[in-house]
């Protein structure tokens, strides 16, 4: 009889020890915790031919940005894949894609794939979240496609922890709080550790404007949350912002420096990058001094791990890093030649950083208005893009339209407009 892995799905081996370590490495995968890398390689151990426990191993290393690791274990997949069933060729098919960066071919593939095998979960993952396949598709509408994605899917997994968490957050990026903050509790009355279920309702709470019920809930979850696993320093993020939106800048500073900065945070670098950038400078939107040697450093790393251009929510934030730290050529650099799925919007962005660094907030808002109407194109959660909005408010303060700056975060973002984050308007 043919073994399965626990979303029903059969795979090509005979050791129901590798099955057993595969999919708890699966579990561990799919809630952000740490140990999944560690899970797949016993699977191997146990069955050196698993071809999907390769294959697995190739997507946690890549989480955990050991590259060399991963395309190795792909390559291996790849090799044991002749004699495999045709949803785990197509699995394997699909991760290869990603890993040789052909990311739009890996989200057709993902996509043509769940239509047949919707309850292949690692699979599916790839076109998850907003930091997935859809999400950095740098298209409009990519939430709206996000949330039908998820929806789709939903009916197949019935009372599933990991989906009901995704489909939670589809429902949040697209304003439907109260639907989305239901269903998580759901997904973590079933698994309370999964830390992918945690960061939604976190977003949850801030959408909603419940800063001081988030703060409270990341601040007791967090204490049992391996500071090695994916999710630890962006997780630290949202306490940093929280602190510093209740005017606790010795909290924010404390988050920062345990769980946000390079120096500290062990997550991928493009949250290690893009958090500490946001952070600093939201920071300095609501008057808190920011040691130039901050944004020093974080310019220095953002050029070690994006040398060039190509991700544009990295960029995005390299630039700023680059702007606020005095480093033109750096700027220069990714203004000019920005590429990627939105670097036709991480040009003028840049740009607009170089001004307000100089203080030329009238060059700013020129390049800063037509981004505004397609903000969603550059990636990450609404949460995150509110760095560009408050960006946006304040160039405008800058200028003398206060009136504006409050109809903007009103009508755009209202739930920061109440007691809006920024120092001239506080």
């Amino acid at each position: 009889m043919a073994l399965t892995d626990s979303y029903g799905n059969e795979v090509t081996t005979t050791s129901a020890a590798a099955r057993d370590h595969y999919d708890l490495g699966l579990h561990l995968f799919l809630g952000g915790e740490f140990g999944a890398t560690e899970a797949f390689a016993q699977a191997i151990a146990a069955d050196p031919d698993f071809a999907l426990a390769h294959a697995a191993h190739a997507r946690a290393s890549m989480m955990a940005s050991d590259m060399a690791a991963a395309k190795a274990s792909i390559a291996r997949a790849q090799d044991l894949s002749e004699y495999l069933t045709v949803r785990e060729r197509q699995h394997i098919d699909a991760l290869a894609l990603l890993l040789s960066g052909q990311a739009a071919q890996a989200r057709a593939a993902t996509l043509a794939h769940v239509q047949d095998h919707p309850r292949d979960a690692l699979a599916a993952q790839l076109c998850s979240n907003v930091f997935g396949l859809i999400g950095f598709s740098g298209e409009v509408g990519r939430e709206a496609e996000l949330l039908a994605y998820t929806s789709a899917l939903l009916p197949h997994y019935g009372e599933d922890w990991w989906m009901m968490s995704m489909h939670a957050l589809a429902l949040c990026e697209t304003g439907k709080i109260d639907a989305s903050q239901q269903l998580m509790e759901r997904a973590l009355a079933i698994n309370p550790r999964n830390a992918n279920g945690a960061h939604f309702k976190a977003h949850a709470h801030y959408e909603a404007g419940q800063s001081a019920a988030g703060r409270a809930y990341l601040a007791a979850w967090m204490q049992d949350y391996d500071p090695r696993a994916v999710l630890h320093g962006h997780l630290s993020w949202h306490q940093a912002l929280w602190a510093l939106h209740a005017g606790d800048e010795a909290e924010m500073w404390a988050a920062i420096d345990a769980g946000v900065a390079p120096t500290a945070s062990q997550g991928l670098p493009i949250n290690v990058l893009t958090d500490t950038a946001a952070i600093l400078y939201r920071a300095e939107l609501a008057g808190v001094s920011v040691d130039p040697a901050r944004w020093a450093a974080l310019s220095d790393y953002a050029t070690r791990v994006f040398p060039e251009t190509g991700q544009s929510f990295a960029d995005l934030h390299a630039a700023l890093s680059h702007a606020m730290a005095g480093q033109g050529d750096r700027l220069a650099h990714i203004a000019e030649t920005a590429q990627g799925f939105a670097g036709d919007l991480v040009r003028p962005v840049a740009r607009a950083w170089g001004a307000i660094a100089r203080g030329d907030w009238a060059e700013a808002l020129q390049d800063l208005v037509p981004v505004m109407a397609a903000t969603e194109r550059l990636g990450g959660s609404r949460a995150q893009r509110d760095l560009l909005e408050l960006t946006y408010a304040n160039v405008l303060l800058k200028l003398g339209q206060t009136d504006e700056a409050r109809r903007s975060l009103a009508t755009r973002r209202p739930m920061l407009a109440s007691a809006p984050p920024v120092a001239a308007l506080a």
